[in-house]
């Protein structure tokens, strides 16, 4: 009989995920807000009574799986940013601007603030604090469809394909490259649990973790992206030209060569995904077959993120917030309402750009944007990769607190992504000048 419900359950998961974009799109109210509560209800119902979720025991899988998740996710993301990045050509760069100063002060502002947060105040010991730091930073590709852009263009000349949603570049370019930089972070945490002292690792955590990786890992994604890419799109023979015999699969093997690779040579695979993506982008880039493929990886993303949400629900009201107490309370209210604003906003002082490049925000554009740092399925990956590398004495502390702010995130900035965008959006119709050059 309990077979039998899992069954019913799951179906009935599906069937909602399938229907909540058409459904939740008028309303204040996202898909991710109704999985996570579906999930508690499912765990408050009778057949749960007993079942315990213990992320310790679960580690591995949940590890796994969130990080199949997240590689999904980077890979649709790089796949939907139609603005290009020329590493030769200066204005190209000056256009992913927003995205360059929320890398190199929001996250890492973001880091430091919920580290000494957790480590003064809280009286959390320092390696703890700075893996929550760390696997709290990153904004997430997973969850934060509604203020990201929502897919590949093709219409128009090519030199013309692009977002005039700035906000939506900045929030979708950030989440697709902060995953693979919030990494030597969290690599200085478990250095801390396991080898002490910073002054033992400190430069070789500087080289390779911070730097090496990065690069490894950047140009794994471009080299793979490349190879995909001329085989796709420019094959001597023309039954190798899959984009012209329509076989969108290639974006899901791209991203797993791509992370493969990335990981082989030591670099960082979720960078070379993003970077893989990107690098597929470039060519001809007004094809259709850009579309397909990230319809693919779109519902593969749908899919597991269905798994995931409808996990952390049940788990929420089922064991996962065992260990949560006033702290994680303070940490989580604190990350979303003041950390994360704060950081992404003090992002963009001084900044400013050249007439009728993209990349310019105003004022109001930069409060939403470093308001909505999403947190989520990346960060679970974090903690139980951090965890499953060395053993952290207040672990399940850790998870409870991760949880708790997960869940607060998905509330907070589910319910208010829908109106703020469309006030956004409804303010760029009417003064065009706001959607930029």
């Amino acid at each position: 009989m309990t077979a039998t419900l899992v069954y019913v359950v799951l179906g009935a998961s599906l069937l909602l995920a399938a229907v909540l974009p058409q459904v939740l799109h008028r309303y204040a109210l996202s898909a991710p807000i109704v999985l996570v509560v579906t999930g508690m209800l499912v765990g408050l119902l009778p057949l749960s009574t007993g079942i315990v979720v213990d992320p310790l025991a679960l580690r591995p899988v949940i590890e796994h799986v969130t990080e199949v998740t997240v590689l999904v996710a980077l890979m649709g993301v790089g796949l939907a940013l139609d603005r290009p990045l020329r590493w030769r050509v200066a204005r190209s760069w000056r256009a992913w601007g927003p995205a360059w100063r929320l890398l190199a002060v929001g996250l890492p502002l973001t880091t430091a603030g919920v580290a000494l947060l957790a480590w003064g105040p809280l009286g959390v010991a320092l390696p703890a604090a700075l893996l929550l730091g760390a696997a709290l930073s990153p904004t997430d590709p997973v969850l934060a469809s509604e203020v990201q852009v929502d897919g590949p263009t093709q219409e128009g000349d090519v030199d013309e394909i692009d977002e005039t949603d700035e906000v939506r570049f900045a929030l979708t370019s950030e989440a697709g490259l902060n995953d693979g930089l919030a990494f030597p972070f969290v690599y200085a945490a478990v250095f801390l649990a396991s080898k002490g002292a910073a002054s033992g690792w400190f430069g070789q955590w500087l080289a390779w973790e911070l730097v090496g990786k990065v690069v490894v890992g950047t140009l794994a994604g471009v080299a793979v992206g490349w190879a995909v890419a001329k085989l796709v799109f420019r094959a001597p023979a023309r039954s190798l030209r899959l984009a012209e015999v329509g076989e969108p699969l290639v974006a899901i093997a791209a991203f797993l060569l791509a992370y493969g690779v990335a990981e082989l040579v030591e670099g960082y695979g979720f960078l070379a995904v993003f970077a893989c993506a990107l690098t597929i982008r470039s060519v001809d880039r007004d094809s259709d077959f850009h579309g397909h493929m990230h319809d693919v990886v779109h519902r593969l993303e749908t899919l597991l993120t269905l798994i995931v949400l409808l996990t952390l629900g049940f788990a929420l009201t089922n064991g996962l917030l065992a260990n949560l107490d006033w702290r994680g309370v303070v940490l989580g209210v604190t990350l979303v309402f003041v950390i994360r604003p704060v950081a992404g906003y003090v992002s963009f002082l001084g900044y400013r750009c050249e007439e009728g490049v993209r990349g310019r925000l105003d004022r109001r554009e930069r409060l939403v944007v470093a308001f909505f740092g999403v947190r989520g399925v990346g960060t679970i990956y974090y903690l139980a990769y951090a965890a499953g590398a060395t053993p952290f004495a207040e672990e399940r502390w850790l998870w409870s607190t991760v949880g708790f702010t997960i869940g607060l995130s998905v509330l907070v900035h589910g319910v208010l992504a829908t109106p703020v965008m469309r006030r956004l959006d409804a303010r760029r119709e009417a003064d065009p000048a706001v959607a930029g050059p």
